[in-house]
């Protein structure tokens, strides 16, 4: 295929090559791929994949295909980044063969599962080791490891400010890394706890702060623009601003939907995200601590990806007049900690053991921020550039202005967004990506008149009746051998 982009959508996807367990058997399948996707995510640890092939040749049979082939293809949008999966240590690894089915016509259906060869590595070996260090050594170290996950990829990690002495107790890669990822503290910011992912074009270790802005804290450049354009919004009117129809079409949303359209408050106070107590128990001199988390204290220490404009404001919600952030027994929990556990006087976080019940709490909220803040899910023509920790803008009209080309943008669910997962579908007519957008805060700060009294008129208890209904008592025979008497209190 051509190396400019001929319409929006267009795809070069060199030969898609299946070799055999021996590799002395290649083959190029392109021609059968009825379906080819591949998966990434902030919450996966490797990269996946699936190939849904109808073959009227018995592929399957004369290679044979028994879930141990390599897989080996270059995909881009013509002219950009490829996703290449041709370098040496980079190939897909074939791990399993489902849904074979004859058709009608004399073919055969099946689907092919494949994944990054750490996935697999993972699987197979396990971590029995001290370390020694900063927190991203030691995930850098189990990575390149040649006994562990021994990738030939490009490592992204940010730098973390604690370091300490972690002993590994016989778990798999990806297992001791997940352990590590919630020690991790960020050395340029308030950041505590790391995701763990892979992209093609390496894995990352970093702060969900570091997606947001840039070692100065600038906000990162948006990799892509889009809008959800109207239904009733002519060709002409769309490209008024200078666009030509390619970058018109990229920068369209073929359809959206939300998957929580903003903040469940009830889901993330009982999850910790507003306001937790956290009780550490010392066991080195048998003491306790309560640290008490509040969101909104806390929430400008950290920077977020539409500014540090907050989603729920804290005026009062009850007739208390606390807000949402005050409640600290909205979750409790109770962890151990101590000191020297390796010579040093440190605890969990290789920190101030004291500090290890508001850094617990404080993971826990940035955590929840990102999984129970707002979600997006939106379908767009194929773009192989785009990976997840990219921050992209999203402009969705209101509905009063929909039915104008210059509407106004919704104030707080458009704006910057990231990218969390990414779906690269290819058929044999497109490319498609399905993406998960999140943010922890909106673009317009909703409207607070920093009150600090609960609105309207408290009023009093209701003093009514209270009834005691009683018991009704029934024999064996189903006939009620007494009555409880009703009476009532005054």
């Amino acid at each position: 295929m051509a190396e400019h982009i001929e319409f929006a959508g267009d795809f070069k996807l060199d030969k898609l090559v299946i070799h055999n367990h021996e590799d002395r058997l290649a083959v190029d399948i392109k021609r059968l791929v009825v379906e080819f996707n591949i998966y990434e995510s902030m919450f996966s640890n490797a990269l996946t994949g699936t190939l849904v092939i109808a073959d009227s040749t018995s592929l399957i049979s004369k290679l044979p295909v028994q879930g141990t082939e390599r897989l080996t293809f270059k995909l881009s949008t013509p002219g950009s980044r490829a996703i290449d999966c041709t370098k040496p240590g980079h190939a897909m690894h074939v791990y399993s063969v489902s849904d074979k089915q004859q058709a009608s016509d004399g073919q055969e259906i099946y689907t092919l599962h494949f994944a990054s060869r750490e996935f697999l590595r993972n699987i197979r070996t396990r971590v029995s080791q001290s370390y020694t260090g900063r927190i991203d050594q030691m995930v850098a170290s189990i990575l390149g490891d040649e006994d562990y996950l021994d990738s030939r990829k490009t490592v992204n990690v940010q730098k973390t400010r604690n370091q300490d002495k972690i002993t590994i107790p016989n778990m798999h890669p990806f297992q001791a890394i997940g352990m590590l990822q919630k020690r991790a503290m960020a050395d340029d910011s308030e950041s505590v706890g790391y995701h763990f992912y892979e992209t093609p074009t390496g894995f990352h270790f970093r702060s969900w702060e570091s997606m947001c802005v840039d070692k100065n804290g600038n906000p990162r450049e948006v990799k892509q623009s889009f809008e959800h354009m109207s239904i009733n919004q002519s060709d002409e009117s769309a490209y008024s601003d200078g666009k030509d129809k390619i970058t018109h079409d990229y920068q369209s949303v073929e359809k959206y939907r939300f998957i929580n359209s903003s903040h469940d408050v009830a889901a993330n106070q009982a999850a910790g995200t507003y306001a937790h107590r956290v009780i550490t128990h010392n066991i080195y001199n048998k003491s306790y601590k309560e640290s008490d988390y509040s969101y909104h204290n806390y929430y400008n220490d950290t920077k977020h990806v539409d500014g540090n404009k907050v989603p729920v404001v804290p005026t009062p919600v009850d007739f208390d007049d606390k807000g949402i952030s005050d409640y600290a027994e909205s979750r409790v929990s109770v962890i151990p900690t101590t000191q020297f556990a390796h010579n040093e006087d440190t605890g969990s976080f290789g920190v101030d053991v004291e500090q290890d019940g508001i850094t617990t709490a404080a993971r826990v909220s940035q955590t929840n921020q990102v999984i129970g803040g707002t979600i997006l899910e939106m379908t767009i023509k194929g773009q192989s550039y785009l990976e997840v920790g990219d921050v992209v803008q999203f402009n969705l009209q209101t509905v009063e202005n929909k039915k104008t080309s210059n509407g106004k943008f919704d104030p707080q669910f458009s704006g910057r967004y990231i990218i969390t997962k990414i779906r690269h579908r290819v058929t044999q007519e497109e490319y498609l990506n399905v993406i998960e957008l999140s943010k922890d805060s909106v673009a317009n700060a909703y409207p607070s008149r920093r009150t600090t009294r609960y609105p309207g008129n408290k009023g009093t208890k209701d003093k009514g009746t209270v009834k005691d209904i009683g018991t009704s008592h029934y024999s064996e025979m189903g006939r009620k051998s007494n009555f409880s008497k009703h009476y009532h209190h005054s």
